[in-house]
């Protein structure tokens, strides 16, 4: 067997297993494993916990499991015609309000690279300081040219006239639509990066951490777990990582026509891609997406969290890479999985969209 290093094994994360994942309804993502009824996973491999079948219109019912074992059977699927490495954690709702039925776990408590996923961590954490009265959403910070991100991603690299200022809103804005890199270092203006972390570790994520560097104001992007970042992202549909302003900050962002398209949302009508808050990362070799599918009321029904590498073409960042590509198939197949089910929980409308021919 040829063992194939990439950019992670070199940073010392490690490997992960190829898409094998054994599916179905499993324990909640919280839930510790239990001696009675686990299915156990050797370190980069895939397991799940087995559910016992509910009662009609329950987390067992049979409608929700078999939604449970068609995202598991395209995720199975398309990682496998994708190829490289995938560490996954995607599950659906319980229409009761409880646990949530697993319906992929592969790799879950791997710590690796996040890349721009963890700019949902990082407004999380700006926003943070906003509930607290830390900062506004009004209030400027200074773009210079020395804070700019040359050649990276987003609109602030584009505009060719610095200094100037911008609200900490339209900061926020960038980071989550267009992925912006300048908006993470003009976050980092107001939430230094050891603080940042602090605010992620006190609300119960100590994988979810940005990288530290000599500039205490900079940062890289840092590391997450796919538990993690899908359990970051059930706490804030839930309401109880931010306040409901801010939590609808966040989902307003994520879920705009103007955030990302190519990966999970691609094959989907305009109303479709509403129901649907997502971030996706991308560096190196690495292709990655996370976030939740709400039902037709706003209520979520699926949250995922998807990390890929080492699949050809590390230079294509376009909709053609094959993990982005396997990500738009997925999207449509966990859409239809989940159309009849429904969500549970808090609902999160989606604000109108008014296209405009300007005047």
């Amino acid at each position: 067997m040829t063992i194939r290093v990439n950019r992670r094994t070199a940073l010392g994360l490690g490997t992960v297993a190829t898409a094998g994942t054994v599916f179905g309804p499993s324990v909640p993502a919280a839930a510790e494993p239990g001696p009675a009824a686990t299915t156990s996973a050797e370190p980069g491999q895939a397991g799940t916990t087995a559910a016992q079948p509910g009662p009609a219109g329950g987390t067992g019912s049979a409608e929700r499991r078999s939604a449970v074992a068609r995202v598991a059977a395209a995720y199975r699927r398309e990682t496998g015609r994708a190829g490289g490495n995938w560490q996954a954690y995607v599950s659906l709702t319980s229409p009761t309000g409880g646990d949530p039925l697993v319906a992929v776990a592969e790799s879950a408590d791997r710590r690796i690279e996040a890349y721009s996923v963890n700019k949902i961590a990082v407004a999380v954490a700006v926003l943070d300081k906003v509930d607290r009265g830390l900062l506004t959403l009004d209030q400027r910070v200074e773009v210079s040219a020395a804070i700019v991100v040359p050649g990276g991603d987003g609109i602030f690299s584009l505009d060719g006239a610095y200094p100037s200022q911008v609200t900490l809103g339209h900061v926020l804005a960038n980071l989550l639509t267009v992925s912006d890199d300048t908006a993470v270092r003009l976050c980092g203006l107001v939430c230094p990066a050891a603080e940042l972390n602090q605010i992620l570790q006190a609300k119960g994520f100590p994988n979810t951490q940005v990288q530290p560097v000599a500039n205490p104001n900079r940062f890289f992007l840092g590391t997450s777990t796919p538990r993690e970042t899908h359990d970051l992202l059930r706490a804030l549909v839930g309401g109880t990582l931010l306040t409901p302003s801010s939590t609808d900050v966040v989902l307003r962002l994520l879920r705009a026509p103007v955030a990302f398209t190519d990966g999970i949302r691609r094959e989907m009508s305009s109303a479709q891609r509403a129901r649907i808050a997502t971030k996706a990362g991308w560096f190196a070799d690495a292709r990655h997406e996370a976030g939740v599918i709400f039902d037709a009321a706003g209520a979520p029904v699926l949250t995922y969290a998807l990390f890929a590498d080492g699949q050809p073409g590390a230079d294509d960042y376009g909709a053609t890479h094959p993990a982005v590509a396997a990500r738009a198939r997925l999207g449509r197949r966990f859409l239809d999985a989940t159309d009849r089910v429904g969500g549970s929980g808090t609902r999160h409308r989606a604000h109108p969209h008014r296209p405009s021919n300007g005047g």
